[in-house]
């Protein structure tokens, strides 16, 4: 595996961090958490139309610029770091691979490349009510008449599922599960935003009454392109909690610097010099799985499914544990509403629970290699 960064891939890096700090800087997303979407539509068209972001990992074929996963990475953390709140893990990476993964080339054809240029906003639905991320918790029906399928059901803790103008539900039909494409202005779809703690990811519940519906792939393959999915999913929110772990240990690196006591910085205190040193370890050592599973899924190794679980539930471990200590070494400035160390702080959370926390996924893991 190819685990070195590039020249062009830093390039890559330095132009979406320039573009998220003047295009999409904390004080706009404390703004924009404060609506229902949490989307600046004029930024989110600029990262498709000028940057490609949305379609930076789609095919060529299909619309996208044709690079690959390792790329698309390096995105997610930047975006991660920025705490941008628009629709891109949804649309741009669970609904894009969602597609990519099924055999359904139609579909392929009818949706990625408005996903690519980022003016079809899709997300995929798959958790239900009782909060499970196991494909066999999934209850919603889909069945098929003379006038084609219907989905009935529905569907919570949907990412952006009140600004999605597709939404890729999986559903179980006669043969297994299956994935079925459902426009947003579909008779009998009801969408409600839902409150969350983490006021920057827009969550919502979607309602299925006898919806018409376009079955996707062919049957009995949906629980395979789900499990893909999901996989490509976890290892892509893990580089967005590695831009933000990455992002709060710069806060409190330079807070520690900046704030005196006792005539010196609070930094060359051994209490906090050494604590800023294992937080360092710790986000040095999931850059490094991050790595290794974006390139897994480049080169679309064996390994992902296990990679996968074992990097998001580090992942979630680090950035949580991270998001906590800046906002300690902060002091009571950390706890404010006005310091941003609280939306870092909820993000983790909020990313931590998300596709499952550090005890599914290692849970997952032991079964994954047979322990």
């Amino acid at each position: 595996m190819i685990l070195r960064i590039s020249a062009e891939q830093e390039e890559l890096r330095s132009s979406v961090r320039r573009f998220l700090s003047d295009r999409a800087p904390i004080t706009a997303v404390r703004e924009l958490m404060e609506t229902t979407s949490g989307l600046d539509q004029a930024v989110w068209t600029q990262a498709g139309e000028q940057l490609g972001l949305q379609g930076i990992a789609i095919p060529e074929e299909y619309g996208g610029s044709g690079f690959s996963f390792a790329e698309q990475a390096i995105v997610l953390e930047e975006l991660g770091a920025a705490l941008y709140g628009g629709p891109y893990l949804a649309s741009a990476v669970m609904a894009a691979t969602a597609l990519l993964a099924s055999a359904d080339d139609d579909a392929k054809k009818a949706y990625l490349p408005g996903i690519a240029s980022g003016e079809l906003i899709a997300t995929l639905a798959f958790t239900e009510e009782d909060g499970s991320w196991e494909p066999d918790a999934i209850g919603m029906s889909a069945t098929s008449g003379p006038d084609g399928w219907q989905v009935d059901g529905r569907k919570s803790f949907v990412l952006d599922g009140n600004t999605a103008g597709l939404i890729l539900a999986v559903a179980r039909a006669d043969t297994g599960l299956a994935l079925f494409a459902v426009p947003a202005d579909a008779p009998g779809l009801t969408r409600t935003p839902l409150p969350t703690l983490d006021q920057t990811r827009k969550l919502a519940r979607l309602d299925f009454g006898a919806v018409p519906a376009r079955r996707i792939g062919s049957p009995g393959d949906g629980a395979a392109v789900l499990g893909r999915t999901l996989d490509i999913a976890a290892i892509a929110l893990a580089a967005e909690q590695l831009g933000g772990a990455q992002r709060v240990l710069d806060m409190a690196v330079e807070y520690a610097k900046v704030r005196h006591q006792f005539g010196r910085p609070i930094g060359s205190f051994q209490a906090i010099k050494h604590r800023c040193a294992d937080l360092l370890l710790e986000v040095e050592s999931l850059r490094s799985a991050v790595h290794y599973a974006a390139a897994a899924v480049t080169e679309d190794s064996a390994e992902v499914p296990v990679v996968a679980s074992l990097v998001k539930a580090y992942a979630s471990d680090v950035y949580f544990h991270v998001a906590a200590e800046n906002i300690q070494i902060h002091g009571g400035i950390g706890f404010t509403w006005e310091h941003d160390a609280h939306l870092y702080f909820k993000r983790a959370k909020s990313s931590e629970l998300f596709l499952g926390d550090a005890s599914y996924h290692r849970e997952r893991l032991a079964a994954r290699i047979g322990l």
